[in-house]
């Protein structure tokens, strides 16, 4: 009997696996952000003193994960499984990072739900009883997404307004199963939801249906309203996404109020920053909510938080084939 099971989607963990570190790494657009402040580290140019942006993505994520495991306070051999994923064909920043980090390796794609995927396997494990420590990462390039999913950055091609910017970054946290810190107490997964936008410049409205669908389905499981959360994030709908969003939300009676954000539409000042509709990529949840939500839960200024990130399905030849494009968005709820 699945005992740790709570209604159709959703995971309550008898054992919360506490947070035990976390890294933050950044390119030099977000270190320019509102909030900088709360990043481990900021570059000063997107090469990381490598030849290819991928070659700098798989850098960032090292460094990441480097950091998050001293923050724990543990040595790496301790680590029973490394959790990671990006956006690349392949996951191929998250593969070479394992090559290099040699502990166990779980690879994963949800595009850029991958935090929240990652933490929720991570936490599965843990709870299960089958580690006493798991690492979480994933990360997003602005010249490699762009590259793969859209075109060359040298072509200087004109995006629409509702089309985001990928975040440079990486996240990381490592997931223990004692200590101090805040915990992640339970896990909604989400589904694969489809209403047929095609337009890969306007993924906030691709995945602003299951970022809902899976609010109203951890919200039934849980009973736990909107209110009862000091912040919900959603992973990066940008400004259009999240408002759907929202009136997604209200028109199934479920008000997601003034405590609602998008890590979209805090990475960056958009009023400043000419990044369209706001950010998008494994980096931008990752990278707010490993980041600066965990710090303001530090400072006392949140206690608990739902982060429902959400990710864009789609690939290039799917979009060469007509396909639609699927979103999903898998839910964490973090608590001191």
């Amino acid at each position: 009997m699945a005992s740790k099971k709570i209604g159709k989607a959703t995971v309550k963990f008898t054992n919360p696996p506490i947070i035990a570190g976390t890294g933050t790494i950044v390119g030099p657009m977000e270190g320019r952000g509102p909030l900088a402040k709360d990043i481990d580290v900021i570059l000063p140019d997107l090469t990381f003193g490598e030849k290819t942006g991928e070659r700098s993505e798989r850098k960032l994520l090292e460094q990441a994960a480097q950091i998050a495991i001293e923050r724990s306070g543990i040595d790496k051999g301790m680590i029973d499984y490394y959790i990671a994923g990006d956006l690349l064909n392949q996951i191929i920043s998250a593969s070479f990072s394992a090559r290099q980090l040699a502990i166990p390796f779980i690879g994963v794609y949800g595009a850029c739900s991958t935090c929240s995927m990652g933490t929720t396997l991570g936490g599965m494990i843990i709870d299960g009883g089958f580690a006493d420590y798991v690492l979480v990462a994933c990360s997003s390039h602005y010249q490699t997404a762009e590259r793969q999913f859209r075109y060359p950055i040298e072509l200087n091609i004109q995006h629409k307004a509702t089309s985001q910017y990928t975040v440079t970054g990486a996240g990381a946290l490592v997931l223990a199963s004692s200590g101090n810190g805040p915990r992640v107490t339970w896990a909604t997964t989400g589904r694969v939801i489809d209403l047929g936008v095609k337009d890969p410049y306007n993924l906030g409205a691709a995945m602003a249906p299951a970022a809902c669908d899976t609010l109203l389905r951890h919200v039934a499981d849980t009973g736990c309203a909107p209110d009862m959360y000091d912040l919900i994030l959603t992973g990066d709908l940008g400004s259009l996404g999240s408002q759907l969003f929202a009136e997604l939300a209200k028109d199934a009676g479920c008000n997601v109020g003034n405590n609602y954000n998008d890590c979209g539409l805090m990475i960056f000042d958009t009023k400043t920053q000419r990044v369209g509709s706001g950010a998008s990529g494994c980096a931008c949840a990752a990278v707010v909510t490993f980041g600066h939500v965990l710090k303001e839960m530090e400072r006392g200024n949140l206690k608990k938080i739902l982060l429902i990130a959400t990710g864009a399905l789609l690939s290039p030849l799917s979009f060469q084939q007509g396909e639609s494009i699927p979103g999903v968005g898998h839910a964490i709820v973090i608590e001191l």
